[in-house]
């Protein structure tokens, strides 16, 4: 577990912003992204029959959708363990390899942080 006062501000922020997505919409999980400029972009898990996206999948689209170039970090808030494949590739995408994805609680503690790598 990582102490959340001793991330930076902007870190912090994505992961409430993040944590508010999931609580607001009902959903099995948040997510939120920040672009080279700094403006972030917040989802949620989108599951309709014709279309599954995870929280992160659906905000790298969001960026992507607004014209984000690049990707400083992301942050999901999850039940699972560490973010999916699927999810740090699509950070991947955009951000590159060395994008830290942190990965937090319903709680919003952040558990780890992994590379998109």
């Amino acid at each position: 577990m990582t102490d959340n006062s001793a991330l930076d501000p902007e870190d912090r922020k994505i992961v409430t912003l993040a944590r508010s997505a999931r609580a607001r919409n009902g959903v099995a999980e948040g997510a939120a992204v920040r672009d080279d400029t700094g403006r972030t972009y917040v989802a949620g898990t989108v599951e309709l029959a014709s279309l599954k996206l995870s929280a992160l999948q659906t905000a790298v689209a969001m960026a992507v959708a607004s014209g984000a170039k690049s990707l400083e970090a992301a942050a999901v808030v999850t039940d699972a363990e560490s973010a999916s494949e699927q999810d740090r590739a699509a950070v991947r995408d955009l951000g590159g390899p060395r994008t830290p994805v942190l990965v937090a609680g319903v709680d919003g503690t952040v558990r780890s942080t992994v590379t998109a790598g």
